[in-house]
């Protein structure tokens, strides 16, 4: 519980992600987490089998992310650090996400459109400031980075799972 009150004050962009402790327990509870919660997200919108395809595809395109980011960036030592802080801030915001996508699949509220699109410029603003925070770059790199890991792990899980389906 220590550590996730470290993490949390990133989810409001309250500390470096570089000061955060690193902890494989800790990874891991956030890699099950991030791996169940967009399960039970996909799952809803597509078939069971198909969504775990995809789940998989897109979590290990994340983890490949963030290993090249820092194999390029020559701090493959930090992975588990970085990994954790992504997939904590991914979770956080999915937190959030779930009752969002069930009042959004269930009433089609144009609210519920616009709380959803929040929570995604979220997201890309948590991933922005981290790959700002341990890349050292100026903002436009780092929201071009952000828009590329989006691109990745996001649409290319949907681009490979319709390739396979």
């Amino acid at each position: 519980m220590n550590i996730f009150k470290l993490y949390l004050p990133l989810s409001w962009l309250k500390v470096n992600p570089l000061d955060l402790p690193s902890s494989t327990h800790f990874f891991k509870q956030n890699l099950w987490f991030y791996f169940i919660v967009e399960l039970f997200i996909q799952a809803n919108m597509i078939d069971p089998s198909e969504a775990f395809i995809e789940v998989v595809i897109e979590t290990s395109l994340t983890m490949a992310f963030v290993s090249l980011i820092l194999f390029l960036s020559k701090s493959s030592h930090l992975f588990v650090q970085i990994a954790t802080a992504v997939l904590f801030c991914e979770n956080v915001v999915a937190f959030f996400g779930v009752p969002v996508v069930i009042w959004l699949t269930v009433s089609e509220s144009i609210f519920s459109y616009y709380l959803f699109g929040l929570l995604i410029i979220w997201d890309f603003i948590l991933i922005t400031y981290i790959l700002k925070s341990i890349l050292s770059i100026n903002m436009a790199a780092s929201l071009t980075i952000s828009f590329f890991y989006f691109m990745m792990t996001y649409f290319g899980a949907y681009g490979v799972t319709l390739l396979l389906f």
